[in-house]
């Protein structure tokens, strides 16, 4: 209490309200929400595959995926921004938050799927569609959520490498090649830890190999595709940060950077 208190006066002597926060604080708060949303989302939604046909090099190339990748490149996107302003430190701190809040997601899910269900109530789930939904999507979710952790850090160190060997220019170069390393390192995870380990783990039949080089560079295609396009984003953000909240990107000399 009396921590509080001494903390509480501090804040009052120095003119400010306690729960008044600073347009960076705020800015910091915003992207890591939107981030950590985005991450469940792509777990979630991930449940529902989709099939499209990409004309690349005269040939058609099939493209099969879930649609949570709708909103899981936008998590890259939004470390690239939290790395670009708030340094690594910063970037891996909201990365280990949303990782937390997914995990706390799947545990709540899990619990869900155990409750008792009430039948016949209109626009309610029945047992068999809420298990079919979220209970074939659980060793997924985990191969996701263990694939988002290890590729968001690696885009983090990318990021903060090509700053550096840019001295802090092309932007391009180091938000688009950190993402298209960092995803397609993502897309092998992702394959190997659902297809491999988890089966083994649960009794399964395991894939092959090179199903499982056939599967991550398939899905990587979309992935590519995604982080370029989304390179916009990047210079989008960086004006709008400095055009209404007035921060500027941390230099690539600084330590955190």
């Amino acid at each position: 209490m009396a921590v509080e208190t001494t903390s509480t006066s501090r804040i009052a002597e120095a003119g400010a309200h306690p729960g008044q926060f600073d347009a960076r604080t705020l800015l910091y708060l915003w992207i890591s929400g939107v981030f950590v949303t985005c991450l469940l989302l792509a777990n979630i939604l991930g449940v529902k595959l989709f099939r499209f046909e990409l004309n690349a090099f005269g040939s058609q190339i099939p493209i099969e995926h879930t649609v949570g990748m709708l909103t899981f490149p936008v998590t890259f996107v939004l470390t690239d921004l939290l790395n670009e302003y708030y340094g690594k430190r910063a970037a891996r701190r909201a990365t280990y938050v949303a990782f937390a809040m997914g995990v706390l997601a799947f545990i709540l899910i899990m619990v869900a799927r155990k409750a008792p269900i009430l039948t016949g109530i209109p626009g309610t789930a029945t047992q068999e569609s809420f298990e079919n939904i979220f209970g074939a999507a659980a060793l997924m979710y985990v191969a996701s959520m263990v694939a988002f952790l290890l590729g968001s850090l690696l885009d983090i160190f990318l990021f903060g490498f090509f700053k550096r060997l840019t001295g802090g220019k092309m932007v391009w170069l180091r938000a688009t090649g950190s993402t298209v390393v960092s995803q397609l390192f993502d897309s092998f995870v992702i394959t190997f830890v659902f297809f491999v380990v988890l089966q083994r783990v649960t009794g399964g039949e395991p894939a092959s190999f090179l199903f499982v080089v056939k599967t991550a560079l398939t899905g990587y295609v979309l992935k590519f595709v995604i982080s370029v396009v989304l390179t916009p984003v990047i210079y989008l953000g960086r004006w709008m940060i400095r055009r209404y909240v007035g921060l500027t990107p941390l230099p690539a000399t600084s330590s955190d950077a």
